[in-house]
């Protein structure tokens, strides 16, 4: 049998791959994008070929954390439970790690904007695709995953004191909002839109050049971005050339 540390470590990547998958598979939905094919060919400067790389390359860090945070904190230490919670308390654990991720990708999230030499050498590649798309949502610098998205999963993992079955849904729900605010499109219907005020168009914003100073919280609310003035309300907007845009708007 599989182990749920294993299962914890491996089925958010295929979940990754297979959220993102259906996004290119299903077509592009052209009167939904927020962004225009020929404004995504203009602006990105990665190609799609590099993202998927890039992205492969930060998914073998993060299992190699994971791995080795499961290994260290095996059910030997007593560190980690894998005694079956109940639905009461596993709501509470996800929502304790939601908030404790929130917090942490924020903070580091907006550090690196503020912070000129990460920005450049570090950050700026994941803003290299200035026009977001499924795949796309973790091409990031190799130290900028780590940190921001290994790091953050394994303190919000041991702080809400999840059990790793637990972990297997937290973090498979995580990828899935993560690819969904990336995925460039503002589909009728989506829940993940409906539940959540950070979405899409939310996380569109701050790819613009204009947004690079506001709504940096991800994945789940916009809690600090309203609490500490970095929020920018958008609009949506049909585009003339069909589409949709995600436009500031006043508050």
């Amino acid at each position: 049998m599989i182990s749920d540390e294993m299962l914890g470590t491996f089925v958010p990547v295929l979940v990754y791959w297979a959220y993102s998958g259906l996004y290119v598979l299903v077509g592009s939905f052209d009167k939904y994008r927020l962004h225009s094919r020929k404004e995504e060919e203009a602006k990105n400067s990665a190609s799609k070929g590099k993202v998927v790389v890039g992205v492969l390359v930060q998914q073998a860090f993060q299992i190699a954390v994971s791995l080795l945070l499961f290994t260290v904190m095996n059910v030997k230490t007593n560190l980690i439970s894998n005694q079956d919670p109940s639905i009461l308390v596993v709501g509470l654990q996800f929502a304790v790690a939601m908030l404790v991720l929130d917090t942490w990708q924020y903070f580091i999230h907006r550090y690196m904007h503020i912070n000129r030499f990460l920005y450049r050498h570090i950050h700026y590649k994941h803003h290299s695709l200035i026009v977001p798309f499924a795949y796309g949502a973790l091409y990031n610098h190799p130290l900028e995953g780590l940190l921001l998205d290994t790091v953050g999963g394994a303190i919000s993992f041991l702080v809400s004191g999840m059990t790793p079955r637990t972990a297997i849904f937290f973090f498979s729900f995580a990828t899935i909002k993560t690819v969904d605010d990336h995925c460039g499109l503002w589909l009728p219907g989506n829940p993940l839109h409906v539940l959540f005020s950070n979405n899409s168009a939310y996380h569109d914003v701050h790819h613009q050049l204009y947004g690079g100073k506001y709504n940096f919280s991800q994945p789940f609310f916009v809690v600090w971005d309203k609490i500490l003035g970095t929020y920018m309300p958008y609009s949506l907007e049909r585009r003339k050339d069909g589409g949709l845009e995600a436009r500031p708007a006043k508050d």
